[in-house]
């Protein structure tokens, strides 16, 4: 005899969790297993079940009572996801009966299992996302950018428009459910004889069937196909963030709904920059005379160069900032631009000639030359927050 389901340990709660907790851990569960998160994985599908099942029971007060006093088969039969009751439970009435849920997740649909959200009882086809990569340079990342490429992907049809039905033809109510797109049965209980309805075998849901198919199609109404898809990428995104593009997938099958794109975003390498979120941080490589009496310099910035002014005394490790010459906040992740903060660095001389010699000799008997106690601690501290 198989082992009764634990509705409370399926969704991780106890038997005291109030309707807000049990929603929230059905959400937590439901993202997790969402077949389009785990596609072509049986495992995964039939725990995605078993907490739409477990939801359904523990979110209704009247149920809950039920199964708590006699258990599941204390509901078994009684209601259930349009009368399932969890018995021959079809996913796509699962999406259809918690489409308030779902919607809150941003799931709008699982192409991976032929199906997707209902509309009238009828299954509305998903055609599956595509994933691609693009790889931008900082200058692109600065100001947004549109990219075109060619996607081959599945397109409608263009002998039938995406109907599936040959030319002159028109779906057909199908006759085992006389256009409802589900069938009835009885089942015995031990509360008595319950009705319940389950997807058409026959067309599936649909409520109509193509007999005189397509030969381009063979029914489907999607062919193989490319299609010129233009991608606009916000400014200020960064390695490894994802921008969806909603409605340029593949078609769906018979009049459904195209799936997204998913780009990937990848940067390129910057021969002067180092990022830093909205920061760029460039490294400013001084001579030991630029130093000491001060300088005016130029340095290069995303969209040109510029000039700044060195402070005679400069000491390494010293950092200046550029304000708003960085990169903007992403939009939805922040406000305003970032600096460029220029890290001051010295370059001391590995050969030098007698007369250089001669004249930094001079040089290192002067006062000038040892380093204050405030200087030194000035440097000690920065030294010290490397570690910190």
């Amino acid at each position: 005899m198989a082992e009764e389901k634990d509705y409370y340990k399926i969704l991780g709660v106890d038997k005291n969790a109030t309707p807000e907790q049990i929603k929230s851990a059905y959400k937590k569960v439901a993202i997790k297993y969402h077949p389009d998160r785990n596609p072509g994985d049986k495992e995964a599908e039939e725990k995605f079940k078993e907490a739409a099942e477990a939801y359904d029971v523990l979110s209704d007060a009247d149920k809950r009572a039920r199964y708590d006093q006699f258990g599941a088969a204390g509901v078994n039969g009684a209601g259930g996801f349009g009368g399932f009751g969890g018995q021959g439970m079809d996913i796509n009435d699962i999406f259809s009966h918690f489409g308030d849920i779902f919607g809150d997740m941003g799931f709008g649909g699982f192409g991976g299992f032929g199906g997707g959200r209902r509309q009238g009882g009828r299954p509305v086809y998903k055609g599956g996302d595509l994933k691609m990569k693009v790889k931008l340079s900082l200058a692109e990342i600065a100001t947004g950018v549109t990219k075109k490429f060619k996607v081959r992907k599945d397109v409608v049809c263009n002998h039938c428009h995406g109907s599936g039905c040959a030319d002159g033809h028109q779906p057909e109510t199908c006759q085992t459910c006389h256009g409802t797109g589900y069938v009835v049965r009885n089942q015995r209980t031990m509360l008595g004889m319950v009705q319940t309805q389950q997807p058409c075998p026959t067309c599936q849901g649909e409520g109509t069937v193509v007999k005189d198919k397509c030969t381009h199609c063979h029914g489907e109404g999607i062919v193989k196909g490319e299609e010129i898809v233009e991608i606009k990428i916000p400014a200020g995104v960064s390695e490894g963030m994802v921008v969806n593009v909603p409605g340029k997938g593949n078609a769906g099958r018979r009049g459904g709904v195209n799936g997204d794109i998913q780009v990937f975003i990848e940067e390129e390498p910057h021969p002067d920059f180092i990022r830093d979120e909205t920061d760029l941080i460039y490294n400013l490589l001084l001579t030991v005379p630029q130093a000491i009496l001060g300088d005016t310099v130029e340095i290069p910035t995303i969209d040109g160069r510029a000039r700044i002014k060195i402070a005679p005394g400069t000491q390494p490790g010293t950092a200046l900032r550029l304000r708003g010459k960085g990169l903007p906040a992403v939009q939805g992740y922040g406000y305003g631009t970032g600096d460029i903060v220029v890290n001051i660095s010295v370059y001391i001389p590995e050969n030098i000639s007698a007369e250089e010699r001669k004249a930094v000799e001079k040089l290192r008997d002067g006062k000038s030359m040892e380093p204050t106690t405030s200087i030194k601690e000035k440097i000690f501290k920065k030294f010290r927050n490397y570690f910190s």
